[in-house]
């Protein structure tokens, strides 16, 4: 009889791992193949080192996103440019609302520090919760909470401002200021 008991198997039902890694990889890198290289990095780090996975310290799905954070952070740093100017490509699809509000979220999630944009994925993109949050950051849940608040309210300035400028930009000019410069 052995002394101590064999750590259980992290992956042992990798389907709703993969799932939750796939997520923030792809909230990090953007949706597709990118995000499915980088997925597939992780898997392949966890099996080579799962002997390795300690239970006591955590989840599964807290140790497969610590490995993916590492990944996600040397994918970025091979990319020279880390967000692609969708603008640049003209597409009808872009006019659409849904679009133009996806495309001003991820700039302004672009000009966030790094930490920002890390915990806002971990909590939107892999749906962790802020203590398994904590527990990747080695902080306190009340610490992340506190980070998350202060992230998001960071977050909604950038996109406020960003809807006012744009306002400014297509607002045509008042009958007042015409009347004013003699041009009526």
């Amino acid at each position: 009889m052995s002394l101590f008991r064999p750590s259980r198997d992290p992956l042992a039902d990798p389907t709703p791992l993969v799932r939750r890694v796939y997520s923030y990889v792809a909230y990090r890198l953007g949706d597709g193949p990118d995000a499915e290289d980088v997925t597939g990095e992780v898997f392949e780090r966890a099996l080579r080192y799962r002997s390795n996975f300690d239970p006591a310290k955590g989840e599964p799905a807290s140790w497969l996103l610590g490995i993916a954070r590492r990944c996600v952070d040397s994918a970025l740093a091979q990319r020279v440019d880390t967000v692609p100017d969708v603008r640049e490509q003209p597409d009808p699809a872009d006019l659409e609302g849904e679009t133009v509000a996806r495309v001003g979220l991820a700039e302004s999630l672009a000009r966030l520090p790094e930490r920002d944009r890390d915990m806002i994925a971990l909590r939107y993109g892999a749906d962790l919760t802020a203590a398994q949050i904590a527990a990747l950051f080695e902080m306190s849940t009340n610490a992340v909470e506190v980070a998350l608040h202060r992230a998001l309210a960071r977050l909604r300035s950038l996109l406020e401002n960003e809807s006012s400028e744009e306002a400014v930009r297509v607002r045509p000019p008042s009958p007042v200021s015409d009347v004013e410069a003699g041009t009526t």
